[in-house]
């Protein structure tokens, strides 16, 4: 007897989706999310278009700048960030976000300020701000709640982290006076130079753990996301992956004069470069991740998104679609346009200037015991010469003046004034002139030690504070306009018993106010 079927099994079954299909149609972006990327896609062309310096100052800086090697690995981390969560946002609507714009509005002045004031941190940080706040503007605040997390960790694209350098410089040489005290190792210390019976050493730049440091703070919140819940331990995480690479450093730093106290300098040297500059900081990690791997309370399987976030909502009104990508627009053209305006803005200057005459000195050859040359890249007019008193004690002047600043060619930043960063010397203390003039104390190996006091010129004003100066300028070149800018550097090498300092302000003394020799010189008088 042959099997009875129903009727209408036929159309049932044609009635029925293929899974196959439902799987595809559920993985396919709506419409409104196509429109959205198109969007996006244009947005992002824009930006290219409008900061396309910053965006490629940014990437050789990564590229380039050891201290953001890890860097480059942001933006692979970010999209993995981002597709984890392609399913949330598949399950919500895009829509406008028109309060965002205020947040692109006030990053775009951000960026306007660090332009003005040839800040690049302002800038950088500024662009990322922007592209988060027209991300949400683009998508909507449901959107936004869902990639909040990837849109925060795009502020580690910004390469900052080498201000806190002379500060880690100092912590690292503290520790290693203390931990060689410990061991009963003689050692005396000036600044970020240490000597021992065995050496002289310098706690240099690439000492200071600022590498490392940065990178672990990176990989410390990525981690700190992903394998906790609860805020109390992910706080706990990030101070451990804050406080024990600092540590850490301190010890190698000790680590690497002790050995060589105990087993030569030449030893010293190759056991730092292969055990502590791969080995230690590699088992720092693996101490911090083995110590921290009982307490993970996030479930490897664990949703990045909760089902609340995921509630579908009804698309914003098609009405904001055109008024939000037009006013994105502006707000992101308006403060590249202006900046154009201020880039050609120049003052006028003297045509040449010349060392003063200082009464009781005498211009000499400047013949330094030590090769020293200030910095200032983009000066129209630049004196540097020696003084030498009826005594034979010598002084030396450093004078640059500007008609006009511009990136990497301005009157402060970094690698500019005194202090070269690239040269032999480096910074060790502050200290102030019995004039009350702030001064700094720079050494080299020798060791040569010398003593620099800097006056900044604006216009009429004259100070000592680069911030100062700084704020003067921005007003100014907000506007389109830019006055004389210079800077005065007096210092002198410390020569047998002879004091830099008391040299300094011997000169400073009897060559009048120091305020007024600056408007002199950039006077061209």
């Amino acid at each position: 007897m042959s099997a009875l079927s129903h009727p209408d099994s036929g159309s049932a079954a044609k009635g029925r989706a293929d899974p196959s299909e439902a799987d595809a149609k559920a993985a396919s972006w709506s419409p409104p999310w196509r429109i959205a990327f198109q969007q996006l896609g244009l947005l992002a062309l824009l930006l290219v278009v409008l900061f396309w310096r910053d965006l490629s100052d940014m990437a050789l800086i990564w590229w380039d700048v050891s201290t953001y090697n890890h860097i480059l690995l942001i933006p692979l981390i970010l999209g993995w960030l981002v597709w984890q969560r392609s399913d949330a946002l598949r399950q919500t609507a895009p829509g406008y976000a028109p309060l965002a714009l205020l947040w692109v509005g006030l990053s775009a002045l951000v960026w306007l300020l660090g332009e003005a004031s040839g800040t690049a941190l302002l800038r950088h940080g500024a662009l990322v701000v922007m592209v988060q706040g027209a991300v949400v503007a683009l998508l909507g605040w449901r959107a936004g709640k869902i990639l909040w997390f990837p849109l925060f960790y795009g502020f580690f694209l910004v390469p900052v982290g080498e201000e806190i350098v002379p500060f880690l410089q100092t912590i690292t040489a503290d520790m290693s006076m203390v931990l060689l005290s410990w061991v009963g190792i003689p050692a005396f210390r000036e600044g970020v130079f240490i000597s021992t019976p065995t050496g002289y050493f310098e706690v240099a730049e690439a000492c200071s753990g600022v590498k490392f440091l940065i990178a672990m703070i990176a990989y410390g919140v990525l981690v700190a996301h992903l394998c906790f819940e609860r805020w109390s331990r992910r706080i706990i995480f990030l101070a451990a992956c804050v406080i024990l690479p600092i540590i850490a450093n301190g010890i190698r730093a000790w680590g690497t004069i002790a050995i060589a106290h105990y087993y030569g300098l030449d030893f010293a040297v190759g056991f730092d470069h292969v055990f502590y500059g791969w080995f230690f900081f590699a088992l720092v990690m693996i101490i911090i991740m083995g110590v921290a791997w009982p307490f993970f309370d996030r479930a490897i399987d664990a949703p990045f998104v909760t089902g609340q976030d995921k509630a579908a909502t009804a698309d914003t009104a098609r009405r904001w679609m055109a008024p939000a990508v037009l006013i994105l627009t502006v707000l992101l053209v308006a403060p590249v346009g202006w900046s154009l305006v201020m880039a050609n803005a120049r003052a006028e200057i003297a045509e040449s200037i010349t060392l003063p005459k200082i009464p009781e000195w005498q211009q000499v050859e400047y013949a330094p015991r030590a090769d020293w040359s200030p910095q200032q890249k983009g000066a129209a007019h630049i004196l540097l010469g020696s003084y030498s008193d009826t005594e034979g004690t010598k002084v030396d002047l450093f004078f640059a003046l500007y008609d006009r600043q511009a990136e990497g060619e301005e009157l402060i930043g970094y690698g500019q004034g005194a202090h070269d960063p690239a040269s032999d010397w480096a910074w060790t203390a502050n200290g102030e002139t019995t004039q009350g003039l702030a001064s700094q104390r720079l050494v080299a190996p020798g060791p040569m030690v010398r003593d620099a006091v800097t006056l900044y010129v604006y216009g009429d004003l004259t100070t000592q504070s680069a911030s100062g100066i700084k704020l003067a300028m921005l007003g100014d070149r907000l506007l389109g306009s830019q006055k004389r800018a210079g800077v005065l550097i007096v210092s002198a090498e410390a020569v047998e018993e002879a004091d830099a300092a008391q040299a300094v302000e011997r000169f400073i003394t009897e060559a009048g106010p120091l305020d007024s020799l600056a408007l002199t010189i950039a006077s061209g008088e």
